[in-house]
């Protein structure tokens, strides 16, 4: 499954659920030196966004809360 950078706009709240401020980066991860924001996610592709499941968004709200990465998931500071 390809990594998608997460890269909200300035002028917009940051959002992590939102497929929109996700760029797509490639089949290998980004690099994320690990902290407590979103870096970047692992999701199925729909034209160059990610599908964020209910189990992804679960996986992304347990990053957060417990500022650990996951699988699918990669945090920076």
């Amino acid at each position: 499954m390809p990594w998608y950078s997460f890269t909200p706009g300035a002028a917009t709240p940051q959002d992590p659920s939102d497929p929109n401020q996700y760029t797509l980066f490639g089949m290998t991860p980004p690099p994320c030196p690990g902290g407590c924001k979103i870096c970047a996610i692992q999701a199925m592709d729909n034209m160059g966004k990610p599908i964020i499941t209910l189990a992804l968004l679960r996986e992304i709200i347990r990053a957060l809360h417990n500022c650990t990465a996951s699988t699918n998931v990669l945090l920076c500071p």
